[in-house]
């Protein structure tokens, strides 16, 4: 006999509500968060249009294999309905984890298999107009504003030379920065083993500059931390650390005030093309933090588009 969830809409929602909760203390990026919203949205529209009543109703394997041949017919894109399928399973687990249902229903419908979108890098003009204001914003602040503007500085230069992700970035530690004749940058993921990544020769002097200011700010306001990032208001430092989702809000802000488009994402793709002009394949798979069979072929036949020259003073 099939096994079934029963629940009422009200429950659904507001468990919907605790999940995004979760999700977002976990440290989920701004982006993640929208996307589970939509995707949930999608599900709760399928569900109202096929008569779920406000009352007792049971969520059954059927219905979910119904949703997905749904989703087949709505969307033409593989990724898009591998998305909506991997969040209605991420939130099942949630409710699983939370005893509020005997099993996930979704864990029984196969994903689409994931396609490589094509890359959609920060250009080398916007990025060069990004660099310049950094360099302005320091020269013309001081203090707390001054060790902000190099803060947003290092972040950039360890996305962009680092490839660095902001689920890297929101725990890195002035430990796992290496500098000297060869620099480097070391990543502990958590389910697998650390590794390092070489940075360019100038990032020992922009590095030594920001972690001298960090370390007056510390000692000023009586602060111990061993992130190399922080977070803080205009007017003190308030924790060690900086979350994924507090990382792309910096960029978000830098991407509205000068008008040009920015993310981390599209400048460690930037990142990834800057790579494959020099480096070899293996190496920068294993930089990204992915599998050897990761495949580099849609940058690879974007190469020609995206030519970054060395512009860092």
């Amino acid at each position: 006999m099939e096994k079934q969830i029963d629940t009422t809409p009200a429950f659904f929602f507001e468990q919907q509500t605790n999940f995004i909760y979760n999700c977002e203390k976990q440290g989920k990026s701004l982006n993640t968060l929208k996307n589970y919203k939509t995707d949930l949205n999608c599900f709760n529209n399928f569900l109202i249009d096929n008569g779920w009543e406000p009352n007792k109703k049971s969520l059954t394997n059927s219905l979910i294999r119904h949703y997905a041949h749904f989703l087949d017919q709505k969307y033409s894109s593989d990724n898009s309905r591998r998305r909506r399928l991997q969040t209605l399973r991420n939130f099942f687990d949630f409710l699983l984890s939370q005893g509020e249902v005997p099993n996930n229903p979704v864990r029984s419908i196969p994903t689409s298999p994931k396609f490589l979108d094509i890359p959609k890098p920060t250009s080398f003009k916007n990025l060069k107009k990004f660099w310049n204001h950094l360099l302005e914003e320091i020269d013309q602040s001081k203090d707390l504003q001054k060790l902000i503007a190099f803060r947003n500085l290092m972040t950039t230069l360890l996305i962009f030379k680092g490839g660095l992700k902001v689920s890297d970035l929101s725990c890195l530690k002035k430990s796992h920065i290496f500098l000297g004749k060869k620099p480097r940058v070391m990543v502990t993921p958590p389910k697998r083993d650390p590794f390092s990544i070489p940075l360019p020769s100038i990032f020992n002097d922009f590095a030594n500059k920001y972690l001298d200011l960090l370390k007056i700010e510390m000692t000023k306001q009586n602060l111990e931390f061993e992130e190399i990032l922080f977070n803080a208001n205009p007017y003190k430092i308030l924790s060690g650390g900086l979350s994924p989702r507090g990382l792309e809000i910096i960029f978000k802000e830098y991407s509205e005030k000068l008008k040009i488009e920015l993310t981390p994402r599209s400048l460690r793709q930037a990142c990834i093309f800057n790579w494959l002009k020099d480096k070899n394949e293996e190496s920068i798979k294993e930089w990204m933090g992915v599998a050897p069979s990761y495949s580099l072929k849609t940058f690879k036949e974007h190469l020609s588009k995206h030519i970054y020259s060395d512009f860092f003073h």
